[in-house]
């Protein structure tokens, strides 16, 4: 099979997900192989909202921000995805003439997850554990039913949850399960697309864009800010499974996809071997 590229859409409400659709229509109409991952935290915020469930976050000691996903978020998270985010942009692709599949990791165990069973988190500057979050790592991906469709020039579009060994459902994160479908697959690219214009080194000045960066290989990531804590986590677990290139990049703007192949945004490596810090 041809070389494969991974593309995440953010769940950001200012990321464009007609442009991305575009640009993905564009590349398999060159016959280029694309897995789209999507996030939905804009979708998830509106209908938590409307369906009244507290909305909450966890701040791990290494200070990196999550979802926390009690049993009632679990359930906005997949009524969120599934019956809103996909649809959309599967029809966006559609409209493009893509033969889009929207899958979420419980179809035909696309995503196989290890559930965590407590979560650390620092609350009101006191380190606790919480034990209700449905939430999970990724361990396998179903690279067998992703290169059949991708063989019949079909384009996945694939987002959280996954299944747990119990065979429930966990939350996973989305940014991670791009980075594990790419590892997967022998990708050579995986786009980050969110609504920022990269990584930066302040998240309030737009201006302050990293062009690179040096992934720390095992300490917590050098940027949290701006929902970059656990961006860089799935960057770094990319990496160092062998994906050749990974960007992060702006999906506000006109041809997302093509402007971070094109080298806008932030190109991602791993710090060396030695280094202590970046």
């Amino acid at each position: 099979m041809r070389t494969v590229t991974v593309i995440k859409c953010g769940g950001n409400a200012l990321v464009d997900p007609h442009a991305v659709c575009a640009d993905v229509a564009a590349l398999t109409a060159g016959g280029e192989r694309v897995v789209l991952v999507h996030g939905g935290s804009a979708d998830i915020e509106d209908l938590a909202r409307r369906l009244s469930v507290p909305s909450r976050r966890l701040v791990a000691p290494d200070g990196v921000l999550a979802r926390h996903t009690d049993p009632a978020m679990l359930e906005v998270v997949i009524l969120a995805l599934a019956g809103l985010t996909k649809p959309r942009l599967v029809t966006a692709l559609g409209q493009h003439g893509v033969d889009a599949v929207g899958l979420t990791g419980l179809d035909a165990g696309l995503l196989r997850a290890r559930r965590k069973h407590a979560h650390r988190a620092v609350v009101e500057g006191r380190r606790m554990v919480v034990r209700d979050d449905q939430s999970g790592w990724i361990e396998e991906v179903n690279t067998r039913l992703l290169c059949l469709m991708l063989e019949q020039g079909m384009v996945p579009v694939i987002s959280p949850p996954a299944i747990a060994e119990d065979y429930g459902a966990v939350n996973v994160n989305a940014d991670r399960v791009a980075a594990a479908i790419a590892a997967a697959l022998g990708a050579a690219a995986l786009i980050l697309l969110t609504g920022a214009p990269g990584l930066l080194a302040d998240p309030a000045d737009e201006t302050s864009l990293l062009r690179t960066h040096a992934v720390r290989r095992e300490e917590p990531p050098e940027h949290t800010g701006g929902g970059m804590g656990l961006k860089l986590v799935a960057v770094r677990e990319a990496l160092l499974a062998g994906v050749g290139r990974v960007i992060i990049a702006d999906g506000r703007r006109a041809e997302p996809v093509f402007a971070a192949l094109a080298g806008e945004g932030t190109s991602l490596a791993l710090a060396p071997q030695d280094a202590t810090s970046v």
